[in-house]
């Protein structure tokens, strides 16, 4: 009768997953398609007078709907609760574009993957949340993977712009990370708010440091314009919520796992948009981490604090 409770205990947190994962592979999606359509964006717009836009547009309008329990979230809840994660995500987005700007794209989308690795281990020292070795096999089997798709012809180099990528999936990992504590007392609404405006406060500094301030606005095209919609409504505002969604509900390591699918999407719509063709050995890296994926989602529960796991130590 007891092991009858169990499994049907565990066949509901199994169940209990599979939401959670699907939002962040919507989020995926959602990167995967405005990567590709953000290169005419940045033809025409400098990249931080850019995001300093589409970070604004995000919190103004998620404040517009939502100020009321924002407000009240913030002030029945410490500093530390919404500061912290914010201030990593925007250090995340801010690193990555100077290593953009310093480095091939195909080397830092490598590189940022290595929060695939860091996160566990931020995890276990900073809340520690131990787990099995087997979970740690399968993440790392993310990174050849990860290699095959995004650095066919070997790193660039070491340089300035690569060590911005490993810092990059460094913040990422902490954000993760300290999003999962900070859920657990706000709503993802006002995380994501606070977080973009974070962002927005931090790409300003950087228009106006680097770029003299936000540049070209008036010579802005509709259609720019309406990727600059795209990506604040879609990529930041929904994208940034769909994380901290998952995040309450399955572990920040099984998050930074499951968006290793951003750059497989990413390549199914260069294919789609700009006729970009992935290769045999890209293929291949592709195929590694859906595996590890769906090894990892049928294998282990992922839920940040899981009985069954704790019961299995």
């Amino acid at each position: 009768m007891k092991n009858h409770h169990s499994l049907r205990k565990n066949r509901v947190i199994r169940t209990g997953i599979y939401l959670p994962v699907g939002l962040i592979l919507l989020q995926s999606l959602l990167y995967g398609f405005g990567d590709p359509i953000t290169k005419d964006a940045f033809e025409v717009m400098p990249v931080f007078s850019l995001l300093t836009i589409r970070y604004s547009i995000a919190f103004l309008v998620l404040f517009l709907f939502s100020w009321k329990q924002i407000i009240a979230d913030l002030r029945s809840s410490s500093v530390r609760d919404w500061i912290v994660p914010s201030v990593f995500v925007a250090l995340t987005y801010i690193v990555n574009n100077i290593a953009l700007d310093l480095a091939a794209a195909t080397s830092v989308a490598f590189l940022r993957s290595l929060s695939t690795v860091m996160t566990p281990l931020f995890s276990w020292i900073l809340l520690r949340n131990r787990y099995r070795w087997r979970q740690i096999a399968v993440q790392i089997m993310v990174l050849p993977g990860m290699y095959l798709l995004c650095v066919q012809g070997g790193l660039s180099g070491f340089g300035m712009g690569e060590i911005c990528a490993i810092l990059s999936a460094a913040f990422m990992a902490a954000s993760l990370v300290f999003s999962s504590g900070s859920l657990q007392r706000i709503s993802p609404v006002t995380l994501t708010a606070v977080q973009s405006g974070v962002s927005a406060l931090f790409a300003a500094v950087f228009a106006f440091l680097k770029e003299g301030g936000i540049q070209n606005i008036g010579e802005t095209s509709p259609k720019v314009w309406g990727i600059i919609l795209y990506l604040a409504l879609a990529c930041t505002l929904v994208g940034y919520l769909l994380q901290n969604l998952a995040v309450q509900k399955i572990s920040s390591r099984m998050v930074a796992l499951l968006q290793c699918t951003c750059p497989i999407m990413t390549t199914f719509f260069s294919w789609i948009l700009l006729g970009e063709r992935l290769s045999v050995p890209g293929m291949t890296g592709a195929g590694m981490i859906l595996i590890c994926v769906i090894l990892s989602i049928i294998l282990f529960d992922f839920s940040e604090n899981s009985i069954q796991e704790r019961e299995e130590k």
